[in-house]
């Protein structure tokens, strides 16, 4: 992909006149909507601007786009390499108390496809690392058949993300169910050297989406505790012991649940290490009995909280598992687990295998979950849990609400808060490199050897423009990121301020550009920008801008807000001082 503007547009067919005035390179302003004119977004002069400076080569983009390598593999008969697919029917065996099938049991079978995925890619033997957030849409019953599915999404140096999916079926009806979907990370081991992964080389427009944004989820992971840690230090996590009713409090100690179990050899993998999904299976099984306690009923479990693999253990080591609830909302429940590992009952100090953290509800005959019981926590670590549970529950719901909507439904302008900062500044970059990966863009015009490309897509239209420049990737990419530098080039941006540098790769901005078309005011904009280097050879350089909102820069008389969706740039390195990429607006 080649060019400097991209971006993503509300359509509509009475654009349709203004819209070829801009493919033909007529000067002048876009639209008159906010999005529209929003300095992320680029206007025919500024393209003849990039003409003059810039140099082009042909596209990667094939014009019959039925020979693209990319068709072909959506088309009949092609099979991603490292996909393994499993089927189960539902045995009671396999199933709890109401009939259902146990979430323990479809952990293990989850782990086993990953983990055999992961296996076909690298080759080797391969061990859980961690597994992320689960969400648990649907319950399975007797006598149904689970599917399981699994691929490689990306892999890294030693490191990869499988993808995995998990649907349902009932073999009467023909009825099919999604259950859930899960990501988890495997590590390549090999005794006697050092392993290095060979890339995933995606085909589809969905395998080239997941190995886009699994950089950015893997760098999520990386600083998933420090979210923690920063919320609980820079916001007031509200306790409101006070305000609750003391005689509908269920102590936190009589949740309390510890358990030990003997590693044996059918607990073990293909490698001599305990598998992972049964003790996965074993945290589940305390975590229930530690919900139960508190609601006094059947709890069902409907999300996980990220799996993190610390250690291995072995056939012969006793797992010990602790579990309590660390807070009750109005209703649901979030249990935490931890579990640590010894080999002989003389040793005192044990190692720190495995924790989780699993929210229950109860559910009501109705299907409706049922208001639960308060804890109480125990004073120091309690407290410490019961807070921490509280920031966990509001980065659910900004993960939630900022990084599982679709993008349709995605506002323009998202609240800014140190509790959302991570999941924005991934929404914000993963958007932009979504955009990028599909297959269907239509070349619309050429002027001056830059291609404009479009995309019409439910109520959007997107474009981008693709050049070759002679400038080293990583020059343009310093230059590109730092905005106060663009009123240099780009009219749309009057003056730049820098409202908050959040961190290393983002950054808050106040954007005013000057009066357009039939505007009677300038617009401003505040504006995230998320900058990305390569994370591995072949990954663009990327700058990612959207829409937030600030207490501090509320909407004014004097000007007239504007809002940015998704919109940017991609720079691939082609050769020493040549830079290919798309600039998504």
């Amino acid at each position: 992909m080649a060019g400097p503007g991209m971006g993503r547009l509300p359509w509509s067919p009475r654009k349709e006149v203004e819209y070829e005035r801009m493919c033909l390179g007529v000067a002048g302003p876009l639209y008159p909507h906010s999005l529209y004119s929003s300095p992320g977004l680029c206007s025919p002069s500024l393209l003849q601007g990039f003409a003059s400076v810039f140099s082009s080569r042909t596209s990667r983009k094939s014009i019959p786009r039925a020979e693209d390598e990319g068709a072909m593999a959506e088309g009949e008969g092609y099979r991603n390499p490292t996909e393994v697919q499993m089927s189960q029917l539902v045995l009671p065996c396999h199933t709890n108390q109401r009939g259902e099938l146990s979430i323990g049991q479809l952990l293990k079978w989850i782990d086993t496809t990953a983990c055999l995925s992961a296996e076909r890619h690298a080759g080797c033997p391969c061990v859980t690392a961690s597994m992320d957030d689960i969400y648990f849409e649907h319950t399975i019953s007797v006598g149904q058949v689970v599917n399981v599915k699994a691929k490689v999404n990306r892999a890294f140096n030693s490191s990869m993300e499988v993808g995995i999916q998990v649907t349902s079926e009932d073999l009467c009806s023909e009825k099919q169910w999604s259950v859930c979907k899960a990501l988890a990370t495997f590590v390549a081991h090999r005794e006697l050297s050092k392993v290095k992964l060979k890339q995933v080389i995606p085909r589809t427009e969905e395998e080239k989406t997941e190995h886009g944004v699994a950089a950015e989820r893997r760098r999520m992971r990386l600083v998933y505790a420090d979210t923690i840690k920063d919320l609980l230090a820079r916001c007031a996590i509200q306790d409101d012991l006070d305000s609750k009713d003391y005689s509908y409090m269920v102590p936190a100690e009589k949740t309390r649940v510890e358990s030990v179990e003997l590693v044996l050899p059918p607990h073990a993998n293909h490698q001599g290490n305990t598998f992972g999904g049964q003790i996965m299976a074993w945290m589940e099984n305390v975590a229930t009995i530690a919900a139960s306690r508190l609601c006094r009923a059947h709890p069902t479990l409907k999300a996980i909280e990220m799996f993190h693999f610390r250690g291995p253990s072995h056939v012969g080591d006793r797992l010990v598992f602790k579990a309590i609830v660390n807070n009750a909302f109005k209703h649901s429940m979030e249990v935490g687990v931890c579990v640590e590992a010894y080999r002989q009952e003389a040793e005192t100090q044990r190692r720190h295998i495995n924790s989780a953290f699993m929210t229950f509800v109860v559910l009501d005959a109705d299907d409706q979950p049922r208001k639960l019981p308060w804890i109480q926590p125990q004073p120091g670590e309690g407290e410490r849990r019961y807070r921490e549970a509280s920031a966990r529950k509001k980065i659910r719901l900004d993960r939630k609400y900022i990084v599982s909507c679709k993008q349709a439904e995605v506002p323009l302008s998202v609240p800014w808060d140190p509790s959302n900062q991570v999941y924005l500044s991934y929404n914000n970059v993963s958007s932009l490199k979504m955009l990028v990966a599909k297959d269907n863009w239509t070349l619309s015009s050429e002027i001056s050897q830059v291609r404009l490309y479009t995309l019409e897509e439910d109520k959007f239209l997107s474009f981008h423009l693709e050049m070759v420049v002679h400038v080293d990737a990583a020059q343009a990419f310093l230059l590109l990121s730092d905005l106060h530098r663009r009123p240099e080039w780009d009219k749309h941006y009057r003056s730049v301020e820098l409202v908050q540098q959040v961190d290393e790769d983002d950054a808050i901005y106040h954007v005013i550009s000057p009066v357009l078309g039939g505007d009677t005011k300038p617009r401003d904009f505040v504006i995230l920008a998320s900058r990305r280097k390569p994370c591995d050879n072949g990954d663009p350089y990327v700058l990612a801008m959207r829409s937030v909102t600030l207490p501090t820069h509320r909407e004014t008389q004097e000007y007239q807000r504007g809002e940015i969706l998704c919109s940017g740039f991609c720079l691939w390195r082609e050769a020493d001082q040549l830079t290919k990429g798309p600039a998504p607006a």
